[in-house]
């Protein structure tokens, strides 16, 4: 395990950063034994090459051949073609992510999740119960690996970002912290792209102003910083010098969910469209009665060939979570969508406005027709937890699936 502590002085506020390791492409490996020590790539089908969509996780082994997080899946086997390539399976990935927060939950109740692989954790009134943070975050560590076999680094610091921060320097199973007072110190020799909100096209527009540190961007002027980047300029400065007072606290509910699909080959016919918005149809409503959710407001998201992409909104009367009224909508749109003649790159349907944001007003009475689409889509998620989710499809999709499909 890779340990860096500049100080384990229990500060006057600590908060703790917990990144897990590769976590997609790790669960892959704790779940297949064969896969450990070589290259996996966690995303879409490479097709030897031809293959489109990107790469969700890879694997240490295979980051070594630069591949990376959202790489086209091309070119990530044209890098390493021999690497393992798998689909994500999400339900899995969920299951182990609940496991790590309710751990974190255990040593500390304010806990902030970032997505499903990080979170924050106020360490400040109970590092002490602990042994002090570093014993605190080796305990937890520890926890993590025996509990559900796989690694995590964890960085410690007196504010959210130098903690996230902290906890990528040593990956992975690191393990990094920070002393209050210490903080510009501790940021000065790193790298401006380390900075929250720095991507490459603003790393080179800073590296042109003649920066390439965060040291170097501290010891500049705040107002100079404003004056030629506007209020986002005063706020890099402000993180250059550890400044950074946002509290440890749930970041609020989910507003969105969405699936999309990503063609192998643009697409000119429009049943071949319309097909797959029913098929996204089906897994979103099915992703959301997993979540217990239901939503307002429908997006369909259409990328064309040459990428240019466009959405559409339309506000449904009730909250659904409902296939067959998402795929009713979603065909309206799409039916009056002027693509002028143009092929389908993607195309993708969303719901917002959930019933865990906006609150629901449930109906006084459910259709005899609504109560038989429930219990068949009851019945799918039946079968696709039993036998996985290409065991059954519906009648209205028959002609295009694999063989081994049951319809309904």
């Amino acid at each position: 395990m890779a340990l860096q502590v500049m100080s384990d002085k229990v500060s006057t506020r600590l908060v703790l950063h917990l990144d897990m390791d590769a976590f997609y492409a790790a669960v892959e490996q704790l779940d297949h034994p064969e896969y450990r020590g070589k290259p996996v790539v966690v995303g879409a089908d490479p097709k030897a090459g031809r293959g489109r969509g990107v790469v969700s996780t890879a694997s240490y082994e295979a980051r070594k051949y630069g591949i990376h997080s959202a790489m086209p899946i091309s070119q990530a086997y044209r890098r390493c073609p021999q690497a393992i390539f798998v689909f994500p399976r999400f339900e899995r990935y969920t299951a182990i992510s609940r496991q790590v927060m309710n751990i974190l939950r255990d040593f500390s109740p304010q806990l902030a999740q970032i997505s499903i692989d990080e979170a924050f954790i106020e360490i400040t009134q109970t590092a002490n119960f602990h042994g002090g943070a570093k014993s605190l975050a080796e305990k937890l560590k520890a926890r993590i690996k025996n509990e559900t076999g796989l690694t995590a680094s964890v960085g410690v610091a007196p504010n959210m970002f130098i903690a996230k921060v902290a906890s990528d320097l040593q990956k992975p199973d690191g393990l990094t912290i920070c002393e209050a007072g210490r903080e510009k110190a501790f940021l000065a020799p790193l790298p401006i792209k380390k900075l929250w909100g720095v991507g490459p096209k603003t790393e080179a527009h800073l590296q042109k102003m003649g920066f390439s540190t965060i040291g170097q961007l501290a010891q500049c002027s705040q107002k100079m910083l404003a004056e030629r980047l506007g209020k986002w300029g005063a706020h890099l400065w402000e993180l250059a010098n550890g400044i950074d007072d946002r509290p440890v606290e749930d970041w609020g509910p989910r507003k969105s969910i969405s699936q999309e699909h990503t063609y192998d080959q643009d697409i000119a016919d429009p049943q071949i469209v319309e097909q797959t918005i029913w098929r996204i149809a089906d897994g979103l409503s099915a992703d959301m009665r997993q979540a217990d959710l239901k939503g307002q407001v429908l997006t369909l998201k259409i990328r064309l060939e040459g990428f240019e992409t466009f959405t559409r909104q339309r506000k449904l009367p009730e909250f659904t979570n409902d296939a067959a009224t998402m795929r009713q909508l979603a065909l309206e749109i799409f039916r009056k969508f002027d693509r002028q003649g143009k092929k389908v790159r993607l195309i993708g349907l969303g719901m917002s406005h959930l019933n865990n944001v906006g609150g629901e007003q449930l109906s006084l009475f459910q259709t005899e027709e609504q109560t038989r689409r429930d219990k068949v889509s009851n019945l799918l998620d039946t079968l696709r937890a039993k036998h996985g989710e290409e065991a059954a499809t519906r009648a209205s999709l028959l002609g295009n699936e694999p063989e081994g499909f049951t319809s309904f």
